[in-house]
């Protein structure tokens, strides 16, 4: 991604802010202080440069943590329908089994009364 601000100095510019500032008898010296300008620029658009890749990067990741967030809930969703419904199955297996005690009690109540009556019967005849 290029650089948003990005600034260019050209020869003007240059010449301008140094023609002002003499040294000496020789006149202004062009090299020294337009390479410091020029390596000073080249810092800024390289933390221009970072900073954006950071930015990119933080947005990226605040996606990332929407669509984790999104998920989460979903989950968060899928884990109370599923302990509803365990805890409606539960109930429906305690009755089956209480269902199945009460016809086991039920059947042996009858074979006792059956052989109590039949013990009476023989003694009583």
């Amino acid at each position: 991604m290029p650089p948003k601000f990005k600034r260019h100095l050209n020869d003007d510019d240059v010449t301008g802010s140094v023609k002002s500032e003499r040294r000496g008898p020789s006149g202004p010296r062009f090299g020294p202080r337009n390479d410091k300008i020029k390596h000073v620029q080249n810092q800024v658009d390289e933390v221009i440069d970072v900073m954006q890749e950071n930015i990119t990067k933080v947005i990226e990741r605040g996606e990332r943590l929407d669509e984790l967030q999104d998920k989460s809930e979903s989950l968060s969703d899928n884990a109370t329908a599923f302990s509803n419904r365990s805890k409606q199955l539960r109930r429906q297996m305690w009755w089956r089994g209480c269902k199945i005690k009460a016809i086991m009690a039920l059947i042996a109540a009858v074979l006792l009364l059956v052989i109590i009556i039949l013990i009476v019967v023989r003694y009583h005849t």
